[in-house]
């Protein structure tokens, strides 16, 4: 009879696991950008995946390619969800209030970066948190939902770094937590992109889309031209892992029909024109462009699920085998 309190050994000896170990060469070897600086990453976007909310929606990024030599400076796509809650009423605690109360919580999961997260909220994170609600408080229609709130709960599953593993300095700010620098701007542009996906899902009366767009100036080569230091010039969508000199980072919430702008964060020397025509107002108009470009995704996203939504009702209404009795 096996003794149930003792832990027995193997029957057989051996020998503890060896993990290769990756030349230098992969490791210091950091991703470098191969799309063109007018062009964004290739978005997903899809609304209605969580039944229990009253509006959802799940939005990535495509992942920058690696080089053919990295084993461990593979870079990161974006993967955020967002779900909202309401309208519903106000708890008899909170004063009145004629216009819709909106409340927006942003989190980071433990393994949303490199180095793991704490459970506890963060600073960083407040700061999204405020960014985000400034871009939404100016597309919703406030007045139809007196004594209301809404909660827009956002959830990165995966983050950007800020910056390639083990770069040299450069523009990368590596900061603790990893999405607290060059990282956060292209979080909080996507964020603002799934949050306006969610809302629009929960049937809330907005006056417009608004869909976040980032844009930087970097200081390198141009896709092509690996060697030398380069000279600056604006791209569109900007991974931090693929630049290792990001000198100006601009993020917007841009709605296109109203022709106007909810948001703007700017990130890095905000100064004088760094190079003729390579000045703050350029740098906006190119973001502004990024947003364009994210909201024919969004347009398309919520277009199919309107289109579900029309043919999920229909069937309801008519089921099969049934057959509708003609009036008189």
């Amino acid at each position: 009879m096996a003794d149930r309190r003792r832990i027995n050994p193997p029957l057989r000896p051996t020998t503890a696991p060896l993990f290769a170990v990756p030349p230098k060469s992969s490791v210091s070897t950091p991703p470098y950008r191969t799309r063109p600086s007018n062009e964004i990453r290739k978005i997903f976007l899809k609304t209605g995946l969580t039944p229990s909310a009253s509006g959802s929606a799940y939005f990535e990024l495509e992942a920058p390619q690696a080089t053919p030599d990295s084993f461990l400076n593979r870079p990161s796509s974006l993967k955020i969800t967002c779900t909202v809650h309401g309208p519903r009423p106000l708890p008899r605690s909170v004063p009145f209030s004629p216009h819709l109360l909106l409340s927006a919580n942003v989190k980071l999961a433990p393994f949303a970066s490199r180095q793991r997260r704490s459970y506890v909220r963060e600073a960083s994170e407040r700061d999204l948190a405020v960014h985000v609600e400034t871009a939404l408080r100016g597309v919703l229609i406030n007045e139809r939902w007196p004594k209301s709130g809404v909660d827009v709960v956002i959830t990165v599953l995966e983050g950007e770094d800020d910056g390639p593993l083990g770069a040299p300095g450069g523009g990368a700010q590596k900061e603790e937590g990893g999405l607290s620098g060059w990282g956060s701007m292209s979080v909080l542009s996507g964020c603002i992109t799934v949050a306006s996906a969610a809302i629009a899902d929960a049937g809330i009366d907005c006056v417009d889309l608004v869909s976040g767009g980032v844009a930087a100036i970097v200081r390198q080569p141009k896709p092509g031209k690996r060697d030398g230091v380069g000279e600056p010039y604006i791209v569109l969508d900007p991974c931090p892992s693929e630049h290792s000199n990001l000198i100006i980072v601009c993020v917007v919430g841009y709605l296109q029909t109203r022709d106007e702008i909810t948001e703007l964060w700017t990130r890095g020397d905000v100064g004088e024109e760094i190079a003729e025509g390579l000045g703050l107002e350029s740098l906006l108009d190119r973001a502004v462009q990024a947003a364009r470009s994210s909201r024919l995704v969004l347009e398309e996203a919520l277009k199919g699920s309107v289109e579900f939504k029309i043919q999920e009702t229909a069937s309801a209404e008519d089921p099969p085998g049934a057959t509708r009795k003609k009036s008189a």
